[in-house]
């Protein structure tokens, strides 16, 4: 069994003290630098290369959505042979196909073989947020330090994509438009085989099964269905945002100033995630994200209406604020409702959640934008997160944790404001066996 940290106030620094955490925290920081270069460096290299955006965003595309719908695969291979088993020849597949769609690229190949490229090369991605989340819920069990560790990693996510766009837009414009993507890949390769190497910290492999029973995938259960739909929402935001942006700077002739406007929103989440880690909270992750999603929706709400810098700024670090609670709320309840051998293959379903959300927001954005103005594009963050809050709201029974779960977590505050949560019959029937 995973030994647990036991702590009377969860923080950052009692966590970076669980027993072994340095050795996949920076091999894991490094390894995920690249997730963020791939898809601005892609869409750098095939717009020079063919001087069409179209191009750009549709092999753009076709990598980001399969990425989302293949990272699950590999999150439950992770979870059934080891994390090792997955990622190595998943890093090599990867660093191929960015080769050779770099190779295709700058040979002025068809839009068609790109495309074809664009798919293992996405699939390939190696997911290693997902499989550092796994080494945490692990190491930490039922401690109450699992809420700081997801701020921690969400706050590591949101410094990853600050960082990585700009790395490769500065290597692609000021070296050569395949540089991003190059060293997108060398990292993969560098970071990857240095966190693979960190076999004492890997989550126990779960390859037996009851020979009656078929092993049971994450997304059969019900609470991780509206988790997807949760982070799907989420990604929305991401993605209207940065085409948004991107229009409204161009629209008023100052497009310089949009990586500044992103920039501030990003430093929102950023703020936010690192003040969640902070707080020895008294409530329960499945109320934390129904409070957090609400304000995240209702912040989304006036982005359409601004036509000023300093009041699209204030209202993008509004929007940065609320996603951090969700975000980290939604991957806190993971450990409560997924059973051990699923839960990489959990993690994976909620990153390549945001990742599709992300993408479909890029596009419906982008359409909307060059229909109806620069303004238009804030409406797909405020449409996505109101239908995702619909349903967590209309199936937030399905987030209550698992019985077993609660009673083993007892100890803990947050856990016993999780069973408050629970429907009453639920709630009666844990307090007996309690």
């Amino acid at each position: 069994m995973a030994s647990a940290v036991k702590t009377s106030r969860p923080g950052y620094g009692h966590l970076l003290r669980t027993p072994g955490a340095w050795t996949f925290v920076l091999p894991g920081f490094l390894a995920r630098q690249p997730f963020a270069m791939l898809t601005i460096g892609i869409t750098l290299l095939v717009q020079s290369t063919t001087g069409s955006y179209g191009s750009a965003g549709a092999v753009t595309a076709a990598t980001g959505v399969s990425m989302a719908l293949f990272a699950p695969q590999s999150g439950k291979l992770a979870d059934r042979f080891g994390q090792r088993a997955v990622l190595l020849p998943g890093v090599l597949i990867h660093v191929v196909g960015v080769a050779t769609l770099i190779t295709l690229a700058l040979a002025h190949a068809p839009l068609w073989a790109l495309l074809a490229v664009a798919v293992p090369t996405g699939a390939s991605t190696p997911q290693v947020g997902p499989m550092v989340r796994a080494r945490w819920a692990a190491k930490l069990g039922g401690s109450p330090l699992m809420p700081t560790a997801a701020a921690f990693e969400s706050v590591t996510d949101e410094f990853t994509f600050v960082v990585g766009p700009v790395l490769a837009t500065a290597l692609c414009t000021g070296i050569h438009p395949a540089a991003g993507l190059v060293a997108e890949a060398v990292l993969t390769l560098a970071g990857g085989l240095l966190f693979a190497s960190q076999r004492r910290t890997q989550p126990p492999v779960h390859r037996a099964e009851a020979a009656d029973r078929p092993r049971a995938s994450a997304l059969s259960v019900p609470g991780v269905r509206v988790l997807i739909v949760a982070l799907l929402g989420i990604g929305t935001v991401f993605g209207g945002m940065q085409v948004s942006l991107t229009a409204f700077t161009q629209h008023i002739g100052h497009p310089g100033i949009n990586g500044v406007l992103y920039g501030i929103f990003a430093a929102g989440n950023m703020l936010a995630g690192i003040a969640c880690g902070a707080i020895a909270w008294k409530v329960g992750p499945r109320r934390r994200l129904l409070v957090a999603y609400g304000l995240l929706a209702l912040a989304t709400t006036p982005l359409w209406t601004a036509t000023a810098v300093p009041l699209l700024a204030a209202i993008g670090l509004v929007v940065g604020l609320c996603i951090a609670p969700a975000l980290i709320s939604g991957y806190t309840l993971v450990e409560s409702l997924v059973p051990a051998a699923a839960r990489t293959e959990a993690f994976t379903w909620l990153t390549g959640a945001v990742a599709l959300g992300q993408a479909a927001a890029s596009s419906a954005a982008g359409q909307l934008t060059d229909r109806f103005g620069p303004s238009a594009g804030f409406l797909v963050p405020l449409a996505g997160t109101a239908l995702a809050l619909t349903v967590l709201l209309t199936l937030r029974a399905h987030l209550a944790p698992r019985a077993s779960t609660v009673v083993a977590s007892q100890g803990s505050a947050a856990a016993a404001d999780a069973a408050a949560d629970a429907a009453p019959e639920e709630r009666e029937r844990e307090l007996a066996s309690a």
